[in-house]
């Protein structure tokens, strides 16, 4: 039996009083690479605001990583942000503190306290994108795809059961965007689950995967037709 971390029944996504997705049943099982497309406009930023607490869910059911989003309170926001890893398009790294500084800030900010402890777990995400010996380094100094990595790795640090990835590779050329979708890759592969919204169809033919769609006020899984 599979576990969802996150499932929606017949919920309605707002952005205001504007609704903007109706009648959304979806769910995301442990360890799915899961895509969510769609064109510039059709819901997809609203959905994954909805799912890290942004926006409130007015209506139907849905819960993920163990929060009922219906009634979840203001106050238990961050501790859901703590079980989920947010990887946004334009990185939000903080340009005033080194890769290393950015990643501590985090750590601090969540709760943790051991020197040692956040040494060895900055050291380990830093590693699982590749980017230890670029940890000395300011964020400016660093190019698009490797500021991405180290967003990945922040997403990584408290070990989340889902990451949330907006357009991670939006800001990115080509190729750097398939480099970051191989780190992707790889960390699902030891078993993190991702959503990931993307309109990279380039992206979605090389790395097939589930495909969630956002169209005409709906979301849809697409049957991906194999060449």
């Amino acid at each position: 039996m599979s576990e969802a971390v996150l499932e929606l029944k017949n919920a309605s996504i707002f952005q205001r009083e504007s609704l903007i997705l109706s009648d959304v049943s979806v769910s995301i099982d442990k360890g799915e690479f899961v895509y969510l497309i769609g064109k510039t406009g059709t819901g997809k930023s609203s959905f994954m605001k909805t799912l890290y607490g942004d926006l409130p869910l007015k209506k139907g059911e849905g819960h993920i990583v163990g929060y009922d989003l219906p009634t979840l309170k203001e106050k238990d926001i961050p501790f859901l942000r703590r079980k989920l890893g947010v990887v946004f398009q334009d990185f939000k790294l903080l340009n005033d503190r080194t890769v290393s500084d950015n990643l501590h800030f985090v750590l601090t900010a969540t709760g943790w306290t051991d020197k040692a402890e956040m040494k060895s777990k900055i050291d380990d995400v830093l590693d699982k994108v590749d980017m230890k010996t670029k940890a000395f380094k300011y964020p400016y100094q660093l190019s698009g795809g490797e500021q991405q990595r180290v967003a990945i790795a922040r997403a990584l640090l408290n070990d989340p059961e889902l990451i949330l990835a907006d357009e991670p590779t939006g800001n990115l050329d080509p190729q750097t965007s398939v480099e970051v979708m191989q780190v992707l890759q790889e960390i699902n592969k030891n078993g993190n689950t991702i959503l990931m919204a993307t309109h990279d169809y380039a992206l979605l033919l090389k790395y097939p995967s589930k495909t969630l769609k956002c169209d005409e006020n709906q979301i849809f899984e697409v049957v991906q037709k194999t060449v």
